[in-house]
């Protein structure tokens, strides 16, 4: 909401939550209209609803959206399965209304620095290379962490759409992909402050899992998403080509440090400051990292103006849920799983098309 205000072509009007006093106090923070839940889809001044449920949920308030006649914009996972994803799409494309999806990091300035050095020949043909989401998961800070802990969430569904969207945007679709998946522990205690501090609850979903990804385009990819780690080092993403190293930051920020060794060279470091989308702006009391989520819906509501797929659209999310959900599939039948869907590699967004989407 805050950041909506950047961007061209986005006027947020109004929100709704299904609790009342939650929408009531963004509602006052940013000047919007406090609907109720089941009113806003029917607001005439509405073209796009913006659906930040959990995950779950996700399917049946983008299918009310598309059904109200309005486009939707939804956090990630597009949906908790790929079959409610298909009839959204579905559902969506014969409405002729358009759906886009979290994350949309992959447009900030380190994703679009890693795809321009891919893009430009420096790293070469890319053959391989690592990604990795490591850490103990949500207990430990969220006060009603369960949800997190479910099917259509865990750490391949929560975390994984980051990275694998960001692979996608820089590699193309993946193929295939072989997993080993388990569980740390089948319950969690929730040590975060809260009144269910010292609970226990039970988990749904692997904490862990190790995959190998094999995209059309022949490059190789370690992947591993866990919430059962104390403590590491491995970088986020690695990619290698045949001449030279690329090294990207978190793919959850817009910005940071891209790393490129040419050759087996020294490290050649290219900041994100002072681009577009990679200034470090947040937290606004003591900025430490670039956060400029919205601009997938900006993305897109400049699409829909020009008559074009989003580059954050519901393609490209349905192929990296349907890599995550078969790293799943993968672990759980441990046997290889080929990918169906081969979207578009989305169009590298350049800085004067990144900078058009600005007031």
């Amino acid at each position: 909401m805050h950041n909506a205000k950047m961007f061209q072509r986005l006027e947020m009007v109004a929100c709704a939550d299904l609790r009342a006093e939650a929408a009531d106090a963004r509602a006052a923070e940013f000047g919007l209209r406090a609907m109720d839940v089941d009113d806003i889809f029917d607001a005439e001044d509405i073209d796009l609803i913006l659906n930040l449920s959990v995950p779950n949920a996700h399917h049946e308030v983008s299918m009310r959206a598309i059904r109200a006649g309005k486009h939707v914009f939804t956090e990630k996972p597009l949906c908790a399965s790929t079959t409610e994803a298909r009839e959204l799409l579905d559902t969506a494309a014969a409405a002729g209304l358009a759906v886009g999806s979290a994350p949309d990091t992959f447009l900030g300035a380190a994703g679009r620095r890693a795809r321009a050095l891919i893009d430009g020949g420096q790293v070469g043909q890319i053959v391989t290379g690592t990604a990795f989401m490591l850490g103990r998961g949500m207990e430990h800070w969220h006060p009603s962490p369960a949800f997190y802990y479910q099917p259509g969430a865990g750490p391949v569904l929560d975390m994984g759409p980051y990275y694998l969207t960001m692979l996608v945007h820089l590699l193309g679709p993946v193929r295939a992909v072989t997993a080993a998946t388990s569980f740390g522990s089948k319950q969690r205690t929730i040590t975060a402050e809260g009144p269910l501090q010292g609970t226990s609850f039970d988990v749904g979903t692997p904490t862990t899992a190790l995959s190998l990804l094999e995209f059309a385009s022949g490059t190789i990819v370690t992947f591993g998403a866990s919430w059962d780690v104390h403590r590491h080092s491995n970088m986020p993403i690695e990619l290698h080509g045949t001449s030279g190293s690329l090294r990207l930051p978190d793919p959850d920020n817009f910005g940071d440090i891209v790393a490129f060794s040419p050759a087996g060279g020294a490290w050649e470091e290219h900041l994100s400051e002072g681009t577009p989308f990679g200034t470090t702006n947040y937290p606004f009391d003591k900025p430490d990292r670039a956060n400029y989520r919205a601009l997938g819906l900006a993305e897109m509501a400049e699409a829909l103006d020009h008559g074009r797929t989003p580059r954050a659209g519901g393609e490209l999310a349905f192929h990296v849920l349907e890599v995550l959900e078969s790293i799943l599939l993968s672990g759980e039948r441990q046997a290889r799983v080929e990918i169906a869907s081969a979207p578009h590699q989305p169009a590298a967004l350049d800085v004067e098309a990144a900078t058009g989407l600005l007031r």
